[in-house]
């Protein structure tokens, strides 16, 4: 066939076992896309959305090395497919890689749309956690301070806010009671106020009546957006040395 400059033109057809396997990956593809649909909206009601902010990290450095694994895998399926038609005596052979190398391709689609529908359902879900909590003793007795960290557990598209409150739940004379932060702060505060874009400390000095003896604090971070669930947690009551 010439073109208009009257070179000669080679038009190469795509071989149909190729176009073949290519068609039923495409299909596994979207049959699999379906089901992670069907399965977010089932879930959706009770959705842990808190345990999935703290794994979306973890996911995308699954999805970066996936993305890498596809993007090997497909250089050595076009090498594979110029072999092929170089090489009619290895057609077989050719064949046979190919088919594992497009299996290869398939799986790591799907695992690829899955990772990428749980990273963007929590990308849309801002919110707070706790990153780390640590009690020292203080300088008098029965006084401590707790060292609480939060950091942003969905995308930092702008600044979080919201309110801290601390109980500590404990005995006193045998029976089971919770001081709130009014109590252990001798009445000064009633909550901690946050208000970060990426990271935000306390060090909270609490004092501890003698006659209580604690066993576990409670620690309920609430954002001041109305679609931000709030997030309780506790800890064990350990005393950690004073750095």
């Amino acid at each position: 066939m010439l073109g208009k400059d009257g070179a000669l033109l080679v038009v190469r057809q795509l071989a149909p076992a190729l176009r073949m396997a290519l068609l039923i990956a495409g299909t596994l593809v979207g049959l699999f896309a379906m089901y992670v649909i069907y399965e977010l909206g089932r879930y959706d009601a009770g959705y842990d959305r808190q345990a999935a902010a703290q794994q979306r990290t973890e996911l995308e450095v699954r999805i970066e090395h996936l993305e890498k694994d596809n993007r090997e895998l497909r250089t050595r399926l076009a090498e594979s497919d110029t072999i092929r038609a170089g090489r009619t005596r290895e057609q077989a052979e050719v064949a046979r890689a190919m088919g594992e190398l497009q299996a290869q391709v398939a799986r790591q689609s799907q695992e690829l749309a899955f990772y990428r529908g749980v990273v963007a359902q929590n990308a849309n879900t801002p919110g707070v956690k706790i990153e780390q909590l640590h009690i020292t003793a203080g300088k008098r007795p029965a006084t401590f301070t707790v060292h609480l960290s939060l950091v942003r557990s969905g995308r930092a598209d702008g600044a979080a806010s919201g309110t801290v409150h601390l109980s500590l739940d404990g005995t006193s004379d045998g029976r089971a009671r919770s001081l709130d932060l009014a109590a252990l702060s001798g009445g000064q505060l009633h909550e901690l106020r946050y208000n970060f874009r990426y990271l935000q400390n306390f060090d909270q000095d609490v004092s501890v009546p003698l006659a209580f003896n604690p066993e576990q604090l409670v620690v309920e971070v609430q954002s001041s957006r109305h679609d931000v669930a709030p997030l309780s947690q506790s800890f064990l009551w350990t005393i950690e040395a004073s750095p």
